[in-house]
Formats: C-alpha cells, structure tokens, sequence
C-alpha cells in the first residue's frame, strides 16, 4: 500500500514538472520571436530606404539577413523539443536583438543616410561583400596567421614553461634568471622590431621570435609564481610516501601550479594577438596583419572592416578553446573565470 502511494506521488511530480515546463515554454516562446522581428525590420529598412551613398548594391547584407532568419527560425522549433537549447536561446535573445538592430542602425547612417561617408565608413552590405569577393585571398591571410601563431605560440610557451618551473623549483636559477626577466620581460615585443630585422634573415623567423618573446615572459612570471607559492605541506606528504625529486616535480608542483599557469597561457595568447599582427606588418608574404596593410595601402577600408570582423572571431574562437581546455583541467574551477 505505502509503495503504491510513493509511485503515484512520483507520477504526479513528474506530470506536475512536465505542466510546468510546458507552461514556462509556451510563456517563453512569444519572446523568441524577438530577434526573428529585428531581422524583418533590418531587411525591410535595407531593402525599402534610398541609398544615398553613392555605391552599388551586391545584396550579400540582405542575403545574410535572410539565412540569418532561417536558421533562428529552426533553432526557434528545436528549442520546443530541445531544454536546453530553449535555455540557450532565452540568454540570448536579447543578445541577438540588439545586435541586429545595432548592425541596421550601421546600414541606416552609411548606405542610407550617408551620415558617415565613403571611403572611410562603408556599410554592411560592402563589408560583407568582400567574405564572397576576396574569400581566396582572406582564406590565404588566414592560414598563414595561423601557422605562424601557432608555431610561436607553442614554441614561446615551452620555453615559458621551462623556464617558469625551473625558476620556480631551483632558487639559484630563479637569482640568475630573475634579473635578465626584469629587464628584457617588461619591454613590448614590437620594440625588439629593428633588432629582428637585422638579426634575423627571414621576416618570418623575425615575426616567430617577436611573438615568442611575447609569450614567453607571462607564461614564465605566472609559471614560476605557481611553482613558488605550492605549499610545503604537499611536498611532505608526498617524500613521506617515498616521492622522489622527479615526482615532487612533475606529479605535485606542476599540477598545484595549473591555475597561474593558465593565467599566463591566457595572458600570452593576448599578446601573441597584438603581435602576430603587428609582426606581419614588417613585410611577410601574407597574413591578416599584412592584409590590412596591403588593403589600407589601397584605401579599400571596407576590406580592412572586414578583416577585422574576422580577426575578431577567429581570436575569440581561440580564448574559448582555450577556456574549453582550462575546464576539462581543473574541473574544480569550472565557471571561476567565463570568457
């Protein structure tokens, strides 16, 4: 008798939970409309208001705003069936919205108005244009920015790495060493410019060291510090439980050290940013950096706004990968620091 009232009153929490959820859904539902009504106000505004300045349409901005439309739309129905994408979706919406209208309120002071004039304030639909026109040429820019960051940025962090931990673990290299970081550490890479150029014989190799030396001095300050600063009572456990040197290494400091560690991985990515790009200025072959260089030579700023739009996803793209990493690692900090 007790276990049949246990399992009715199951069911009827279950149902109770499913009328909720069902109820929340239908009440959130009208609000993700939101953004489909911003992207029908954009492309009506685009598509109905003269333009004033004086350049032809290509229509990739309405194309945009209509792929854009279809695919919310199916996110839209998905989110029904799908908690939480619908969860993702109602963090969003406000998100979306006003980024629409702040990308119409752009189209409406260029192309429409002409408030802000040619060349140096093109619309969207011209910046845009230039993903379907230029896209050998992006795609080009890409892949070597990406090759040559990688290998920098690998390079500057084990080297980061092993000077962090032996500067961390070794008083006597942390006297020597210590110094030379105060001096060299603190001066902006792009200063070390003229020297590489001379240095080195290739603008490529100037353009890897430049970008190591960027990354090289957070990694080592926040590595060292981590090592540093692990408490001696993990160091007494593990030699009470037989550990030898390399294991007080390698299986306690290093572990103990993973959240300064990550800061400065992080903190060296942003540098390598600024770097790559300023690196690929002096004369590499190709490159974002030295894309926007060749496109403001020419004065075609639209490809320099569109070069930036792509910068900016694909560094945002590497932080969260990043952050990604840092979570499945120290699992216990997960959500301590967002991005």
């Amino acid at each position: 008798m007790a276990v049949n009232q246990l399992n009715y009153s199951e069911n009827i929490s279950i149902h109770t939970n499913e009328g909720i959820n069902c109820k929340t859904r239908k009440a959130f539902f009208p609000i993700i409309f939101l953004p489909l009504l911003a992207f029908a106000l954009a492309l009506h505004l685009h598509l109905t208001v003269p333009n004033n300045q004086e350049l032809s349409i290509r229509y990739t901005y309405a194309a945009v705003l209509v792929a854009a439309t279809a695919l919310y739309s199916i996110l839209c129905l998905l989110s029904l069936k799908i908690e939480i994408l619908s969860q993702k979706l109602k963090h969003f919406v406000p998100l979306i919205t006003v980024a629409v209208l702040l990308v119409e309120l752009w189209d409406l002071v260029t192309l429409k108005l002409a408030l802000l004039e040619l060349p140096y304030f093109p619309g969207p639909d011209k910046v845009l244009s230039v993903f379907k026109d230029d896209w050998q040429l992006l795609l080009k820019s890409t892949l070597y920015s990406l090759r040559l960051m990688f290998i920098a940025y690998l390079i500057g962090v084990l080297l980061g790495l092993v000077t962090g931990i032996t500067m961390g673990w070794s008083k006597k290299v942390n006297y020597w060493v210590t110094p030379f970081l105060r001096v060299i550490g603190p001066v902006p890479a792009t200063a070390w410019i003229p020297v590489a150029m001379v240095v080195f014989p290739t603008t490529f190799s100037a353009s890897v060291f430049l970008i190591v030396l960027a990354v090289w001095f957070p990694v080592t300050v926040m590595t060292s510090s981590g090592i540093a600063n692990v408490r001696n009572s993990f160091f007494e456990v593990a030699r009470t439980l037989g550990a030898d040197k390399k294991y007080l290494i390698f299986k306690v400091a290093i572990p103990a050290a993973y959240p300064n560690i990550f800061i400065g991985l992080f903190m060296g990515m942003g540098s390598s940013f600024l770097t790559l790009i300023v690196g690929e200025m002096i004369g590499v072959k190709a490159g974002l950096g030295w894309y926007i260089n060749w496109a403001q030579g020419w004065a075609e700023l639209h490809k320099v706004y569109a070069s930036l739009i792509l910068m900016a996803v694909i560094f945002s793209s590497l932080l969260t990968l990043l952050f990604k990493v840092k979570d499945k690692v120290l699992i216990w900090q997960k959500g301590l620091i967002k991005w």
